[in-house]
């Protein structure tokens, strides 16, 4: 006997624990391709800085030593994004779609795609983007307050940078890397990016929580 469409969608519920429908189906597909553009978008971000030597008098100092540009990758602050807007299921489930595109269907990562990235060091991060979603989604169930935003977004954050910096140290160590190449591979993929990530990832939390409002007037 054939499984009818709503018979099949019951079991899928059962067995994954959400709600499929072609209105939450298209809106995971999105976010994922929405984490597949923040991928390869890189902008610049100027602010300014207090030098670490401004009190010392035998340093005279341009107006440049008071600006510093860092290139962001957003992919972490979408993340969060999508954690904060579809849920912890659905957006795990977003994120899952990302990942398995990018490991045998379409090469969605950095540096390509396929089976192989696996033994990729940045693929700890890849990994870390589902703990880190489902942490922050659990914090953001009791509501989207100051205080619970930026507990997640802390959580969050560090969960996929702490990720990634094991599974770095780990097949560092398969390959007997040496520890000046360790140590400058986090500080790049983390050390300062983890603050630059914080904010950006609360500020797309706080965009998250009017399109829920603005997904639940449409849907």
């Amino acid at each position: 006997m054939k499984e009818s469409d709503a018979e099949r969608r019951l079991r899928y519920r059962q067995i994954f624990g959400i709600r499929l429908s072609l209105g939450s189906i298209m809106l995971m597909v999105f976010c994922a391709f929405l984490l597949t553009l923040a991928t390869f978008i890189k902008f610049n971000l100027t602010h300014y800085i207090i030098p670490l030597d401004i009190f010392d008098e035998s340093v005279i100092h341009n107006p440049v030593d008071f600006l510093k540009t860092v290139t962001i990758i957003p992919q972490i602050p979408v993340v969060m994004f999508i954690g904060a807007l579809l849920g912890r299921k659905y957006g795990i489930t977003s994120i899952l779609m990302y990942i398995i595109a990018g490991l045998f269907i379409i090469p969605v990562f950095a540096l390509g795609g396929g089976p192989g990235y696996i033994f990729e060091y940045g693929f700890g991060y890849i990994i870390g983007y589902v703990p880190g979603v489902f942490l922050a989604g659990t914090i953001l169930k009791n509501g989207f307050t100051y205080k619970n935003i930026l507990k997640a977004m802390l959580i969050g954050v560090l969960t996929i940078h702490l990720a990634g910096a094991f599974y770095m140290l780990f097949l560092a160590g398969l390959k007997h890397e040496g520890i000046d190449f360790i140590k400058g591979y986090i500080m790049a993929q983390s050390g300062l990016k983890i603050v630059y990530d914080f904010i950006l990832s609360f500020l797309m939390v706080l965009v998250a929580k009017y399109a829920r409002i603005l997904l639940w007037i449409f849907m």
